[in-house]
C-alpha cells in the first residue's frame, strides 16, 4: 500500500465537494467525515466507496503515461459513432469528462483505465510537488475529481471485477 497515495487524499477539504457532492442526488449524506488518520468509512454511502477507491488507488501500480489509458476510452467511443476528434494532445468536441464517463459506462473493463488514469493523475501530481489534493493544479484536480466521481458512482461494476 503507498502511503503517500493515502497521504495525498488525508485531511482534503476539496475532496468531498469535488468528488460527493455532485452526487448528492443520490445520496445526501456526501460529506466525508474526517478522522486523525484520514476519512471514516459510514456503510451503506458514497463516502465508503471513495474510502475504498483511495485504497484501490493507493495499491495501483500507477502507468507512466496515464492519457494513453483516457486516450483508450475516448478511442473507444469514436469506435462506437462518437465525433469526438484529437487535435495534438486534446480530444475535441465534447466535454473531457463526459467522454471518459460514457466510454467508461459502454464497457465494464473500461474501469480498469480509469483506475489506471487515476493512479497515473496522482503520482504525476506528487511528483510536481504537489503533495495533497487540495494543491493540485485546478484542471488536473477538476479532471481527477471527475474520474474519481465516475469510479464512485460505478463503484459496483469496478469492485467487484479485478479490484476487489
Amino acid at each position: 500500500m503507498n502511503l503517500e497515495v493515502k497521504k495525498f487524499f488525508a485531511q482534503s477539504e476539496y475532496l468531498d465537494q469535488m468528488v460527493l457532492r455532485p452526487l448528492s442526488h443520490i445520496d445526501q449524506n456526501w460529506e466525508l467525515i474526517r478522522g486523525n488518520d484520514g476519512y471514516l468509512a459510514e456503510e451503506g454511502n458514497l463516502s465508503a466507496h471513495l474510502i475504498n477507491l483511495i485504497d484501490v488507488l493507493a495499491s495501483t501500480e500507477p502507468p507512466k503515461k496515464y492519457h494513453d489509458n483516457e486516450d483508450r476510452l475516448a478511442e473507444y467511443l469514436v469506435s462506437m459513432g462518437s465525433k469526438i476528434q484529437k487535435e495534438g494532445r486534446y480530444w475535441i468536441g465534447d466535454d473531457y469528462g463526459f467522454v471518459l464517463q460514457q466510454a467508461s459506462l459502454a464497457h465494464q473493463l473500461n474501469h480498469e483505465e480509469l483506475i489506471f488514469s487515476a493512479a497515473g493523475r496522482v503520482m504525476a501530481a506528487i511528483k510536481h510537488k504537489q503533495r495533497m489534493f487540495d494543491e493540485m493544479e485546478e484542471g488536473h484536480q477538476a479532471m481527477l475529481a471527475a474520474i474519481l466521481t465516475i469510479l464512485v458512482f460505478n463503484y459496483g461494476t469496478w469492485i467487484h471485477g479485478t479490484h476487489s
